[in-house]
């Protein structure tokens, strides 16, 4: 993507981004790879994650972020490569649709690695670099707009997601002595392929639309400009906060 706006903070940074290989993470890598960054990001497609980094020059780390000991390896790997992030985007999730009838013990544990437990190890591994470099810096976390909404049909998603909010403020405040801003982007309903291949249909999206203040659908590229900005030293007094991009749906 080519982003609407450039921040000259940007250009040299090394920016971290989990879930980077495609939808909103893929339109997050490219910005910031234009945006004139050092670039790394985390994920466990392979194949399409290789493509994404021959495309922009970005830096790839495989890991499954369910894996605590491949994730501290994987950053570990990146920052020895790119140097010390000067931002972190914990983007990586997945919102898979299940009934709270049969949520067993074991996939409601899953589903919290899969969409919250990460954030917090992937913090744990590139704060203390951030803080070593003393150049102050930008957490931005993924939440999303469905719990929000009081969405159905996911709840330990929406569980997960709700919690994401909770901790992006208490890591603001354990941070922002040494000025690392912690913020959460709140997406509504995104326009990824992953979302039109499952479950965007006419009525459902039409339904949606009535919701929104704005008439048009969301697309990745208008959630990856929010994160530009919390990265960026424009929002160098923002911090602790909710960033809705979700054109005012309720």
């Amino acid at each position: 993507m080519t982003p609407k706006a450039i921040y000259p903070s940007l250009s040299g940074s090394t920016v971290l981004i989990t879930g980077g290989a495609s939808g909103s993470g893929a339109e997050i890598v490219r910005g910031f790879v234009a945006q004139g960054a050092k670039v790394g990001f985390v994920d466990f497609d392979e194949a399409t994650s290789e493509a994404l980094a021959t495309d922009t020059g970005a830096s790839f780390a495989h890991a499954d972020l369910r894996d605590i000991a491949q994730l501290k390896d994987a950053f570990a790997s990146l920052i020895t490569k790119l140097g010390a992030p000067k931002v972190l985007v914990n983007n990586a999730a997945r919102d898979d649709r299940h009934g709270w009838e049969t949520v067993t013990e074991a996939y409601y544990d899953e589903r919290i690695a899969t969409n919250l437990r990460h954030m917090f190890f992937a913090t744990q591994a590139c704060a203390p670099a951030m803080i070593d470099a003393g150049q102050g810096g930008s957490i931005v976390n993924m939440g999303s707009n469905s719990w929000w909404e009081a969405s159905g049909g996911m709840p330990v998603y929406t569980t997960a997601k709700s919690a994401v909010h909770g901790m992006t403020r208490s890591f603001a405040r354990d941070l922002g002595p040494h000025r690392i801003r912690v913020n959460t982007v709140v997406p509504g309903w995104i326009m990824t392929e992953r979302q039109k291949e499952l479950w965007v249909t006419e009525e459902a999206l039409g339904r949606h639309l009535q919701n929104q203040c704005t008439p048009d659908p969301i697309e990745p590229a208008e959630v990856a400009e929010m994160v530009f900005f919390l990265a960026s030293d424009a929002a160098s007094a923002c911090t602790a906060n909710n960033f809705f991009v979700e054109a005012g749906s309720v």
